[in-house]
């Protein structure tokens, strides 16, 4: 059969025809998918990044955040230590005094 067939008479040629155009038309819509695949991978990819940077930035700020709220709890006892050390130097300049003035300077 294939040797009474001519290039342009050929019954197969027309389906070798059509199957050659749909795998074209075929590569060009699997071509624009991957690119579309490919922008969207990029696009999640861009999104990840400012959503890492964006929670460094957040999780910076809550240790500043912590770092505050840990001074100003311990504030109170710094000042109750700060009083109770002055108090202390008091009593001791007291007794200093006192004892120079026994002894007449």
């Amino acid at each position: 059969m294939l040797e009474n067939c001519s290039p342009k008479d050929c019954p197969v040629s027309a389906r070798v025809d059509a199957l050659k155009e749909e795998f074209n038309t075929y590569r060009s819509n699997s071509s624009r998918t991957h690119k579309e695949m490919f922008d969207r991978l990029n696009e999640l990819e861009r999104a990840e990044a400012a959503q890492e940077k964006h929670f460094e930035t957040v999780n910076e700020k809550l240790d500043k955040l912590i770092e505050w709220q840990e001074n100003q709890r311990d504030k109170p006892g710094r000042r109750w230590e700060s009083l109770v050390e002055k108090a202390v130097w008091a009593v001791c300049a007291a007794v200093i005094a006192f004892l120079l003035g026994r002894v007449g300077l």
